[in-house]
């Protein structure tokens, strides 16, 4: 049968898909609609399985805190190049994804793909449909919740970074500017854990042997080799630990100690960083 303008035109509005895309899917599809859909798709998922190794180095980062301040969202919506990620269709796809979190509370990253959306398919399928529009990787690549007495977040300058924090034992005590101050932290110094017992056992082995290898460079004597490693790795816990690190703003007092000023008891329950490329 013969395609129509308005046919194709039709179908681009009920899809996004490209003039061209539209045109090659009704011809395929004898102009029956839904199967045109299924074929556009189709060719999303194809991409996708076509462009599943590539590397998604850009994207946009987004927060979402609730209203009553305790708990919070942040998603890494990552894609292959920079101008997709500046692209309408990518970043309304990044809104629909964090308002899909937050309207069902998910709290992992399988669920969240798997929600139904208003036409009843799930959030992953419309992820493939734009793949397949755009012509390129796009993935969630981070997922997380943090929750606490108070939650605070940060999206850096450029959209590509984002932290949530979780703050406990607040007393009442308005915790926001030091909560802010302390995801910024997080964001320029990249702690690995919240205090030494978070970090992992694996990590604190490789860094023994660092220092091991470090000391023995030196020409530092076999017995004292463990000795030396345990400082190295006293030093590591001073600068990679959140609450151990010192505080960018006064580097005369540490985290642990600024929270406490703040407010007596005061404590980091949780926090998350998020970052593309």
């Amino acid at each position: 049968m013969a395609i129509t303008a308005a046919d194709v035109n039709k179908l681009r509005q009920e899809t996004g898909a490209g003039m061209m895309d539209c045109k090659k899917a009704l011809t395929e599809a004898d102009g029956d609609f839904e199967k045109a859909k299924e074929i556009l798709r189709k060719q999303g998922q194809k991409i996708a399985d076509k462009r599943a190794d590539n590397t998604t180095a850009e994207g946009i980062v987004l927060a979402h805190v609730s209203q009553d301040g305790k708990s919070g969202k942040v998603i890494a919506l990552a894609c292959e190049t920079e101008p997709v990620s500046k692209v309408a269709d990518f970043q309304n796809l990044a809104m629909a994804i964090m308002s899909t979190a937050v309207a069902t509370d998910a709290t992992d990253k399988a669920a969240l793909l798997a929600t139904p959306q208003a036409d009843g398919r799930a959030l992953q399928d419309h992820i493939t449909d734009l793949m397949g529009k755009i012509g390129e990787k796009i993935d969630v690549a981070s997922f997380e919740t943090v929750s606490g007495d108070k939650v605070v977040s940060y999206i850096h300058s450029n959209g590509k970074l984002g932290v949530l924090v979780g703050l406990s034992n607040t007393n009442g005590t308005d915790v926001t500017e030091v909560g802010k101050d302390i995801a910024m932290q997080i964001a320029a110094m990249k702690p690995v854990a919240l205090d030494k017992d978070g970090v992992d056992a694996t990590i604190v082995q490789r860094e023994i042997e660092i220092g091991k290898e470090q000391a023995r460079q030196e020409g530092k004597p076999e017995a004292m080799l463990e000795k030396i490693a345990l400082g190295k790795l006293n030093k590591f816990y001073k600068e990679n630990t959140l609450l151990n690190q010192e505080f960018v703003k006064d580097n005369s007092v540490t985290i642990a100690q600024l929270l406490d000023k703040t407010s007596k008891g005061l404590t980091v329950s949780a926090f998350k960083r998020v970052a593309i490329g």
